[in-house]
């Protein structure tokens, strides 16, 4: 199989033999992709600046299976560059795809929704409600959306003023009903399903469920980038 100039984001590098890279790549129209990328950590290939994280790109590749042969590689544009204090946040969201996307699963809702995080990071002072917001959308395009709008026991709309415990397999119950899960507001769902998340005690507890509900996907897969955060905290 041959395919030629796809939209697509690197998503992680590693060299690969002397002078190669095995890539992780998330393409628009052909979901997560292993390819190999012959002879481009050569110090003479021009594809060695190209094929980085968080830039535009239009791959061509050939072969079929878990990993193909990438064939060319362009940029599409120069997007404004992360600032140094996101670097780490992309890097989180890069690591969570290539965990949790399954391979030659297109998802271009999802891939939409990557760039545009992207272009948030790259203007934010502060990463974590664009994270947040992302978080949710990936939760949804696995198909382990979360319920924001009603007590999962009756269907009873959910009410700001009120607290709750998120029962991941279920939904949110009322916090005296017995059940453990996490604990949240009624404010903090609304906030999530909205997308409204200024408030910092909102955003802690809509932090929480959503690294809950990934930790799930994950089955006790330690992410690298979160032990970053917590070297980077204690310095």
């Amino acid at each position: 199989m041959r395919v030629l100039l796809q939209p697509a984001f690197i998503l992680h590098r590693r060299p690969y033999r002397d002078t190669s890279l095995l890539l992780e790549a998330f393409s628009r129209e052909h979901g997560r992709l292993g390819l190999v990328a012959r002879g481009a950590a050569s110090s003479r290939s021009r594809l060695k600046s190209v094929l980085q994280p968080f830039l535009p790109l239009l791959l061509s590749w050939s072969g079929a299976g878990d990993l193909a042969a990438l064939t060319a590689a362009e940029e599409t544009e120069r997007p404004a560059s992360l600032p140094p204090a996101q670097v780490l946040a992309g890097l989180y969201v890069n690591e969570l795809l290539v965990r949790l996307l399954p391979r030659q699963d297109p998802l271009p809702g999802l891939f939409v929704a990557y760039r545009a995080l992207l272009a948030e990071l790259a203007v934010a002072t502060d990463a974590e409600p664009p994270l947040r917001r992302f978080e949710k959308r990936l939760l949804e395009e696995l198909g382990y959306g979360l319920n924001l709008e009603r007590e999962a026991a009756g269907g009873t709309p959910i009410v700001a003023e009120q607290r709750y415990c998120y029962v991941l397999d279920r939904g949110p119950l009322a916090a005296d009903s017995g059940w453990s899960g996490v604990p949240i507001s009624g404010r903090g769902l609304l906030a999530l399903r909205d997308g409204l998340l200024a408030d910092p005690d909102v955003l802690r507890e809509v932090k929480r469920l959503t690294r809950a509900a990934l930790a799930e996907q994950l089955r006790g897969r330690a992410l690298k980038t979160r032990e970053l955060y917590r070297v980077k905290r204690e310095r």
